[in-house]
């Protein structure tokens, strides 16, 4: 059974939405929904977040469904899940717990591990009573009350023992991440962010050629991926694949997924994937930022990505456009991980941004150098030869740290310019 309380003056197609997305939250974690409850509320009750009148419409409910759980799609406090317990006699868990029980599903490296289980354990210390009197009650209770409370207190501790020991293999974890980053710092670096679903992984895998896991489900993948793209002019770019966001994320959650996020903060360029096609993408645009901000990682260059335009008609992608040239500033960019030519717009944007960064030079060399002149083809883009007797005299676009070899390079004559193009 699935129940929303929310406030009076939400509106009803946005409640419609958030109860939408709680169904496909279940169908995520392998629930079969049987029935949906809503209350709204003017402000939740300390006992049962929900009226008491409305507890005993839902246990009936469950009952006449024969539901074995109760997902609430507000965040619980441990008292108020436990007298629904305790009222409903079936268990009952809240969104967040919902997406925990996920990420816990779908994460496959040791570091999406270790961070799910952080993020479940510093979720489960304030309820471990409640976990308690629901044991007590499958057990029938008898002897079970002094061992219990003693039971109680060693759990606590080893569980706080087990989340100090977390965070310190995360702390080196993400360590090792920096060290990473430090030795890709001359490589052109991207991170896809966004809402859950929005086709972060689809594009990923089309713009790189790489066989990446991609289910049109939420929270499809939880682990980074990092791949080297080909944008043309022999230049690449390193794009990373970042976890989707959602609303109301736990925030035991975000804190834990922070190192993997990094990637965001130490990206050159952010790409905020939406989905263009989605009735509701403004929100979930903010929801986004929102999470981008309480990481202090809203401060990067940024580019809008409006994918999945294939599902929109002509006229719907043409007032699209008209919409956000008058409401973003951001740079935006319309593509298609399905559609031939559908990431061009991207690709194009990544290149225009790579090239932003190369010194624009006339390179005089000695003919002969024909070693500096596949240096130069490699790892620069060169746009002009031309022979001159016994030299070459090249215009390119070349990356600082092969403009600094080529200043100590005494055979070589190196003038920096600006140029259009």
């Amino acid at each position: 059974m699935l129940v929303g309380a929310p406030f009076r003056e939400e509106d009803a197609r946005v409640v419609d939405e958030h109860m939408e997305e709680l169904h496909r939250l279940t169908d995520t974690a392998g629930g079969d929904v049987v029935g949906v409850l809503i209350q709204r509320i003017d402000a939740p009750t300390p006992q049962f977040y929900i009226g008491k009148g409305k507890v005993e419409e839902l246990r009936r409910l469950t009952e006449e469904k024969e539901a074995d759980l109760v997902i609430f799609d507000e965040e619980l406090k441990p008292d108020q899940a436990k007298n629904l317990e305790q009222s409903l006699d079936v268990r009952v868990m809240d969104r967040s717990e919902l997406i925990l029980d996920i990420f816990a599903s779908r994460a496959r490296t040791r570091e999406a591990k270790m961070q799910v289980e952080l993020a479940q354990l510093e979720y489960l210390l304030p309820r471990l009573q409640r976990m308690w009197t629901h044991l007590s009650r499958i057990r029938g209770g008898i002897g079970l009350r002094g061992p219990g409370e003693t039971q109680l207190e060693t759990d606590r501790r080893l569980i706080g023992r087990r989340i100090s020991d977390l965070k310190a293999k995360l702390r080196s974890v993400a360590a090792a991440r920096a060290t990473q980053r430090k030795r890709r710092s001359g490589e052109y670096r991207v991170a896809l962010v966004g809402y859950t679903n929005a086709g972060k992984s689809s594009i990923l895998k089309a713009l790189s050629g790489a066989d990446l896991f991609v289910e049109d489900r939420l929270f499809a993948t939880l682990d980074s991926a990092t791949r080297s793209v080909e944008l043309g002019h022999g230049h690449q770019a390193l794009v990373t694949d970042t976890v989707g966001f959602i609303r109301k994320l736990p925030h035991h959650l975000v804190a834990s997924f922070r190192s993997t996020l990094e990637e965001a903060r130490e990206a050159d360029l952010v790409l905020h994937v939406l989905d263009a096609a989605h009735p509701d993408w403004e929100e979930r645009k903010e929801v986004v930022d929102g999470v981008l901000h309480d990481l202090e990682l809203d401060g990067s260059d940024q580019v809008l990505v409006f994918n999945k335009v294939d599902r929109l008609t002509h006229g719907e992608e043409r007032a699209l456009r008209d919409r956000i040239r008058s409401l973003e500033r951001t740079p935006s960019v319309f593509a298609s991980a399905l559609e031939e030519g559908g990431l061009d717009a991207i690709r194009a944007t990544l290149l225009a941004r790579v090239r932003r960064r190369l010194a624009k030079v006339r390179v005089v060399i000695p003919a002969s150098e024909g070693e500096l002149l596949a240096t130069l083809h490699r790892e620069g883009e060169v746009m002009e030869v031309e022979r001159n007797g016994i030299q070459l005299v090249l215009r390119a676009r070349i990356p600082e740290a092969l403009l600094g070899r080529l200043r100590d390079e005494s055979q070589v004559d190196l003038t920096e310019y600006e140029a259009d193009g």
